[in-house]
């Protein structure tokens, strides 16, 4: 499964984990994603959405209507 936050976009990112020795490994730090439902009061149903921590902030910030619009306008399915 993709670590792509729905709302915001967020992707993972890349670096080096270091050891003691200061030898450098390739790591990926993904984003916190957690899948969350609301209630869409506009779409009168519930939506599954995967959004990061973050995310689930903005959504606390705007509103779930706010942010479900913008979604869609991207084109993509809920």
């Amino acid at each position: 499964m993709s670590a792509v936050c729905q709302v915001l976009g967020t992707t993972p990112g890349f670096g080096h984990s270091i050891s003691h020795s200061h030898v450098r490994t390739k790591r990926r730090f993904d984003p916190n994603i957690q899948r969350k439902r609301y209630w869409v009061p506009s779409l009168g149903r519930h939506v599954r959405l995967r959004v990061s921590a973050r995310g689930i902030r903005t959504i606390d910030r705007r509103g779930i209507d706010a942010v479900v619009a913008e979604i869609l306008a991207r084109g993509e399915r809920l």
